[in-house]
């Protein structure tokens, strides 16, 4: 990637070191940058007091009904304790297997920001909610980006990954993707790109913003724009820029919002696997050679009052030395950068919106027809 130092992935490769990786991984939360553990901390200590308070209540119970029951308080006792010992076993087991999780993890973060200095980028453990306008990053609640590696020359590019949570009342589902934001020169229409074969959509939207692009290029991307804005699409989208896409972003979501441009994978991209970064880093370095023409786009719906007329100049006073008036010449002020607001976001379909109308309304319509029909059988066989 133009930019940044020679790929050098010796990082992600090196033997794990614990004991670094647990020191990274606390100097990392002592800075801010990374959320501490005590909430999980807090969980544990609650479920094993709520278990240790269940077992003294039994023993209390055990050793004060003895006298009643002899012989049976021993087996019941012996009874109530197992389910107890289960409990145990499993906080145990739980808390084995979070420790095995979390040494894995620490160890991951130290061998990303190995790699992210090899290369001359930063990392970034965790970001809660990104301030990113991407579709993505306005769906579900408890999002965060983790795993990330910024860079700043020649322009500033970020690759990570990003969750967020999804529930429907009764369940909840957590989405993993990866994604590499580019920051663009100036704010774009909202266009986004919809790979064909990858098996996911970033949105529905409204029928009349697709349009069809010349060459192959609808064999691998959908393109999406705002009604109005065909011709500043095709001004982007040359044939040389198509080239690059589907060469090298084929498997990729794209989305173009404000000035930033987001490639999206249903798979994570900030991973230590060397292929997977090198694969990244490619695709990055041939859609930055294209995007400096993109910085001369302006939209045109913004020229209307590009061009100003001076006032006329007053009238001059009549008399034999008045010299002839001259004409006002014209200022042009340029085209301000920026996007105007129909341009700004696709409008989203609402088809699924009519089809809860159609589904609400045959719920009411049926029952509402079925009545009628029987009332009228009933008066026709009372007549």
């Amino acid at each position: 990637m133009a930019g940044i130092r020679p790929f050098d992935a010796r990082a992600l490769l090196t033997p794990p070191d614990p004991r670094a990786a647990k020191a990274f991984t606390a100097q990392l939360r002592m800075s801010g940058h990374l959320p501490g553990t005590g909430a999980a901390i807090a969980g544990y200590a609650i479920a094993l007091a709520f278990i240790g308070g269940i077992g003294v209540v039994i023993i209390v119970l055990a050793v004060v009904l003895s006298p009643f029951l002899r012989e049976g308080s021993i087996i019941l006792g012996i009874l109530f304790l197992i389910p107890i010992g289960l409990g145990l076993g499993g906080l145990a087991l739980a808390w084995f297997l979070g420790q095995e999780a979390q040494r894995t993890q620490e160890d991951r973060r130290l061998r990303l920001a190995g790699f992210s200095r090899d290369v001359g980028m930063e990392y970034v453990p965790a970001v809660p909610t990104p301030p990113l306008p991407g579709v993505l990053f306005g769906i579900g609640s408890d999002r965060t980006g983790y795993d990330i590696l910024r860079g700043r020359e020649p322009r500033f590019v970020e690759i990570g990954n990003y969750a967020y949570t999804t529930s429907d009342g009764k369940n909840t589902h957590t989405s993993r993707w990866g994604y590499i934001a580019i920051r663009l020169d100036v704010p774009l229409p909202h266009i986004v790109l919809d790979a064909v074969g990858n098996g996911v959509k970033l949105g529905v939207w409204e029928r009349g913003q697709r349009l069809s692009l010349e060459g192959d290029f609808d064999r691998y991307f959908h393109l999406s724009c705002p009604e109005g804005y065909e011709r500043d699409a095709l001004y982007l989208f040359t044939p040389d820029v198509m080239a690059r896409f589907i060469d090298n972003a084929s498997a990729l979501e794209v989305e173009i919002v404000d000035d930033w441009m987001f490639l999206y994978s249903p798979d994570e991209l900030s991973t230590l696997d060397p292929a997977r970064w090198a694969w990244a880093f490619a695709v990055v370095s041939a859609l930055l050679d294209k995007l400096d023409q993109w910085g001369r786009w302006r939209d045109d719906k913004l020229r209307a009052d590009a061009t100003v007329r001076r006032p006329a100049a007053a009238p001059a006073v009549a008399g034999p030395a008045a010299p002839a008036p001259t004409p006002a010449p014209m200022t042009f002020t340029p085209t301000p950068m920026g996007v105007a607001p129909p341009g700004q976001r696709l409008k989203r379909s609402k088809a699924w919106l009519i089809a809860l109308l159609v589904v609400a309304g045959a719920f009411v319509v049926v029952p509402v027809a079925l009545f009628a029909v029987g009332f009228l059988v009933f008066l026709a066989q009372g007549s």
